[in-house]
């Protein structure tokens, strides 16, 4: 499976399959377990003060000798000081996400790390490939979190940014079997990035109340909402009926930001104060049905796409 891939080969990994950075549930636990497993676990600094990432890191290091990543949003406002840390400890390879690849990629380029920038749409998968990033993620709206106004779905984004990047690709969004990572890759994927299957592990650090509640959800459980801000997916709670409630009155920007406040994210899945959090979880939460460890997931996934492989030869 890794012999002419060129995610594999780009990060020297075994499987084509990598942990997204999320935050509030990807510490170095989550990170390290995944490595392990032979995938690319990604520890999300998007929740993390400076001095709290660089201990991550370190006990990230301690826990495996493969290579993992970290994912940098962009928008964080100690932006500096987060990727000085990211060099200084030596880390190999850079997710970033929510912002201009520029501004960072030839940097860490020149300090020997490889750089993934994480898109919604096909233009800014041209002009990451522009700003010279080794890989792109393209990640369609079902997935959790912080999403693409467009709601581009996966199945329809991958096979256009294919057709218009020569640098390898990463499917995200709604991706959480072996059967969806084979899906993807038919599509022009050259790997996998999953986020909400692997919320639902011991090893996340998201709290067991947000566990429970992704692996109890349904179809239809999650929104996308608050575009005027930064879209986000998120399952449906008491704050949301509180944003439901508020969009009825054409509230202007203000008052939408004075209704989500600070650390609401934090709140719902660090916290577990399931009414009053955002609950950030992908569409895909309605297959997932137990909490279980990092590596079973791989290995299960892994089966299952080499099983489905199979079928899909003898079609």
């Amino acid at each position: 499976m890794t012999g002419n891939n060129r995610i594999t080969q780009l990060l020297n990994i075994k499987y084509p399959l990598i942990q997204a950075g999320m935050i509030w549930a990807s510490g170095w636990k989550l990170a390290s377990a995944v490595s392990n497993s032979g995938g690319l676990g990604i520890i999300g600094s998007g929740s993390m003060y400076p001095e709290v990432l660089r201990e991550h890191i370190q006990k990230c290091k301690k826990a495996t000798n493969k290579p993992f990543a970290v994912n940098v949003p962009m928008l964080y406002p100690d932006i500096e000081k987060i990727m000085e840390i990211i060099i200084e400890e030596g880390v190999e390879i850079v997710f970033t996400s929510a912002g201009n690849p520029k501004t960072w990629t030839k940097h860490l380029q020149d300090n020997g790390i490889k750089v993934v920038h994480v898109v919604s749409s096909v233009k800014f998968a041209m002009k990451s490939e522009e700003a010279g990033v080794d890989a792109v993620v393209a990640e369609g709206f079902e997935a959790g979190g912080h999403n693409g106004r467009d709601e581009t779905t996966t199945f329809t984004l991958i096979p256009m940014v294919k057709e218009k990047i020569s640098i390898p690709l990463i499917a995200a969004g709604g991706i959480a079997t072996g059967r969806g990572m084979l899906a993807a890759m038919v599509l022009g994927a050259d790997a996998v990035q999953v986020g909400s299957r692997f919320v639902a592990t011991p090893e996340a650090s998201s709290h067991p109340n947000f566990k429970n509640m992704v692996v109890n959800a349904q179809e239809g459980d999650t929104v996308l909402t608050l575009k005027e801000l930064a879209p986000v997916r998120m399952l449906k709670n008491k704050f949301y009926e509180e944003i439901q409630e508020l969009y009825k009155k054409a509230p202007t920007k203000e008052e939408l930001i004075e209704l989500l406040g600070r650390a609401r994210a934090k709140r719902g899945m660090f916290e577990g104060k399931l009414d009053e959090g955002e609950l950030e979880i992908g569409q895909i939460s309605g297959l997932i049905h137990d909490i279980k460890p990092a590596a079973e997931i791989v290995n299960e996934m892994i089966s299952e796409f080499e099983a489905a492989k199979k079928e899909v030869a003898q079609f």
